[in-house]
C-alpha cells in the first residue's frame, strides 16, 4: 500500500525528531521475525527506554539528511528490511537489547548503527557495545569502589568494637 506524501512529510518529521534526540541508534535485520516476536522485542526494548521503530530506509536517508550531525554519515549500510532501535538516553541500551533478543531469535540479525555524533559503527562495533555494561551499571560500580574503603573502615573498626566489648565482659565475668 503506497503512503500519501503527506504521510511521508510527517513519517520524516517524526524521524527527525526522534533522531536528533538520539544517543544511538542500531539497526539489525529483522526478516523471518513473527508478528509474536516483534511484540516481545517492543515489549523488551520498552524497558530499558528504546524505541523500535519500522520505517523504510528512504525515509531515514531523508530524516538524517535534514540533522547537522548526520549529514555527512555513510547511510550505504541501510538495505534490505531493517528496524532501528533507538535510545535518547543510554547509548549502550539498543545495542544490548537488540543482543539479547538475537540470541533468541536468529532471524534477527545486528547490521550497524550510527551515534550521535554521526559517526557509523560496524556490525562488529555494535557487538562489542552490547558486552558494555549500561549506564546505571557503571554508575553502581563507582559507588561501589567510592564506598569500599568507607566500608572497609567501618568493618575494621566494627571488629576491634566487638573484641573490646568481649574482653570488657570477660573481665567482668572474671
Amino acid at each position: 500500500m503506497a503512503i500519501s506524501k503527506d504521510k511521508k512529510q510527517q513519517l520524516v518529521a517524526d524521524l527527525n525528531e526522534i533522531l536528533s534526540d538520539a544517543k544511538m541508534t542500531v539497526f539489525a535485520k529483522y526478516q523471518g521475525l513473527s508478528v509474536a516476536e516483534m511484540q516481545e522485542l517492543r515489549a523488551l526494548a520498552r524497558e530499558s527506554g528504546v524505541q523500535i521503530k519500522v520505517v523504510k530506509n528512504r525515509l531515514v536517508r531523508v530524516a538524517m539528511g535534514e540533522i547537522a550531525a548526520y549529514k555527512d554519515t555513510d547511510t550505504t549500510a541501510l538495505e534490505g528490511q531493517l528496524l532501528y532501535a533507538i535510545s535518547s538516553e543510554d547509548e549502550v541500551a539498543p545495542a544490548q537489547v537488540l543482543a539479547k533478543f538475537a540470541k533468541e531469535h536468529t532471524m534477527l540479525e545486528l547490521k550497524g548503527a550510527f551515534a550521535a555524533d554521526g559517526k557509523t559503527l560496524s556490525e562488529q562495533e555494535v557487538q562489542d557495545l552490547s558486552k558494555l555494561p549500561s549506564k546505571e551499571q557503571l554508575i553502581g560500580q563507582v559507588v561501589d569502589m567510592l564506598l569500599s574503603p568507607v566500608n572497609d573502615v567501618t568493618n575494621g573498626l566494627s571488629g576491634n568494637l566487638h573484641a573490646l566489648l568481649d574482653g570488657v565482659a570477660d573481665k567482668a565475668n572474671a
